[in-house]
């Protein structure tokens, strides 16, 4: 008896060269959904939610038509956040990006992620699969909890856009890493969203 977590970036957002916050899928983002639909047409999902954002609602909803059993659902535990600020630890490399950050959006960010870790990463008896629809640094963050790294690797993991991480967890042992950030269902010219380009 398996716990499964299924961790998605949304597809890319339109425009999110111009810096917005929040908007549609790009035609790339929307195909990114629909082979990321195909990738999982197979699970046997119990539940399905999604950051309440635009980018985040049109992936799952692109999901939903493919896969018509699931009924996607907003949880504002999703939302995209900073789940910390510089800490001690923190290599100053990262210093310009806390630069644009305020006190009140890394506060707000760190009792969202303590809230969804402490919703999502319970074990539920039987056979579960649960998929979250989110944003790369609340993925990032699920990652850096499992694996009990220092609070500020979060930083230091990157996802796809339709990007796949999988959670498990096993009735008595710790949760695992299945797999992060596969993109195997993306061809080289749909994998976007990393900070680097891939060279595979």
């Amino acid at each position: 008896m398996t716990h499964y977590i299924y961790l998605v970036r949304h597809g890319e957002q339109q425009d999110a060269e111009y810096g917005l916050d929040d908007g549609p899928l790009s035609p790339r983002g929307v195909r990114q959904a629909e082979l990321l639909a195909d990738r999982l047409s197979g699970v046997p999902f119990d539940a399905v939610w999604h950051s309440p954002l635009v980018r985040a609602t049109e992936t799952a909803r692109i999901l939903q038509k493919r896969m018509p059993a699931i009924d996607p659902q907003p949880n504002a535990l999703l939302f995209d956040c900073v789940p910390t600020g510089m800490t001690e630890e923190t290599p100053a490399a990262f210093e310009p990006f806390f630069g644009g950050v305020t006190d009140d959006e890394v506060e707000a960010g760190k009792a969202q992620m303590a809230d969804a870790v402490n919703e999502f990463l319970v074990r539920k008896s039987g056979d579960v699969h649960e998929l979250l629809v989110t944003h790369n640094f609340v993925i990032s963050w699920f990652v850096r909890e499992v694996l009990g790294a220092a609070e500020w690797r979060w930083m230091t993991l990157n996802q796809f856009n339709c990007g796949l991480t999988v959670l498990a967890q096993k009735h008595g042992r710790p949760w695992t890493v299945v797999s992060h950030n596969d993109g195997a269902h993306l061809p080289f010219e749909l994998r976007t969203g990393l900070p680097e380009t891939p060279l595979v």
